[in-house]
């Protein structure tokens, strides 16, 4: 009775340290070589919104160097993603109240297909805070204003990141030798490269 009761004992722990040593694998071959577990992701600390539809997401600054400031009258990239699961739109404008004296879009604006992602994120801005009219360093939020034709503004408070770790992959706004850009209102007086949507 004894030996039995032991043997059944050993057999019994011998069967769970099998498991214990299958389930991994098989959770791994389950998951296969794309788990998301495996990939490496861009840090999202950006704002993000969900607005009629459409989710703005990780909109950023990019501001100078770390320990440096942009400084007025300088200009500086704006960085975002739209993902649209509504009827198609498109964003019209874009203003930084208190912070820019206009921000610069591709001409026409940025459609949004129904079910349609756009992705400005770079490494070359496409949307640009022209002419500060205040310094900006890392770690300062700044409201910025979307115009969409359809849905309408919608203000958010978007942070200054710092030019530095995975934001000094991204490209500065070029400096330009004039004093004033040229744009109009909230759009672009210069044909600029449409974004290229995913979806």
């Amino acid at each position: 009775m004894i030996r039995s009761s032991r043997g059944a004992l050993a057999l019994r722990g011998i069967v769970v340290a099998a498991a214990m040593a299958v389930i991994p694998a098989v959770a791994g071959c389950e998951a296969g070589a794309n788990a998301p577990t495996q990939e490496w992701h861009q840090p999202t600390s950006g704002a993000s919104a969900v607005f009629h539809k459409i989710a703005i997401n990780n909109v950023f600054v990019l501001g100078a160097e770390p320990a440096s400031s942009l400084l007025p009258g300088q200009s500086a990239g704006l960085f975002l993603a739209l993902t649209n699961s509504g009827a198609s739109d498109r964003l019209i404008g874009i203003s930084a109240p208190g912070t820019a004296t206009a921000v610069q879009l591709p001409v026409g604006g940025i459609s949004v297909g129904s079910s349609q992602s756009v992705l400005l994120q770079g490494p070359q801005p496409q949307l640009i805070l022209h002419q500060l009219t205040r310094s900006l360093r890392g770690g300062q939020d700044i409201p910025v204003t979307l115009n969409f034709q359809n849905a309408g503004s919608k203000t958010l408070q978007v942070p200054v990141m710092p030019r530095a770790q995975y934001y000094g992959t991204l490209s500065p706004v070029p400096v330009t030798p004039t004093a004033s850009p040229a744009v109009t209102g909230t759009q672009s007086a210069t044909p600029t490269a449409s974004p290229s949507p995913t979806g």
